[in-house]
């Protein structure tokens, strides 16, 4: 939800953003089986999830945003607040292609779906589609 300029400028917070998109590129699309899924706040929301998986160093630096982090706000979004703790602490900045990857591989989905409510909500209503599939 973080970076696209392509919502109307009264909408300001995650939520509203969120449902709005939603709503705008279903309608544009206009198929039935049509659904659109958002990262609210980057992967790396996912990510917060589960900060012990995070260098030592920076673990303990989160600043209480490991328990909601999809409600982060868009002054410093998780990927932004990873570069700056990387760079503060590690001396080195947080590359979204090799630190990302190297972190989702550690990913517990079973933290981010607890503590990330839209990511749970992509994961169930794809569960619910395979299974309406026989899969």
């Amino acid at each position: 939800m973080y970076g696209p300029t392509i919502y109307p400028g009264h909408l300001s917070g995650a939520e509203e953003r969120y449902k709005w998109a939603v709503q705008e590129l279903t309608r544009k699309v206009g198929q039935d089986r049509f659904r659109m899924y958002f990262a609210v706040h980057e992967v790396e929301a996912w990510l917060l999830s589960h900060p012990e998986m995070f260098p030592r160093e920076i673990v303990n630096k989160f600043p209480g945003r490991t328990d909601h982090p999809e409600t982060v706000n868009f002054d410093t979004p998780p990927a932004k607040l990873l570069d700056i703790l990387y760079s503060q602490h590690l001396k080195r900045h947080y590359d979204k292609v090799t630190n990302g990857y190297d972190l989702f591989r550690k990913l517990d989905p079973n933290e981010a779906y607890h503590k990330c409510p839209h990511f749970a909500t992509i994961l169930d209503e794809m569960l619910e589609l395979a299974k309406q599939a026989g899969l």
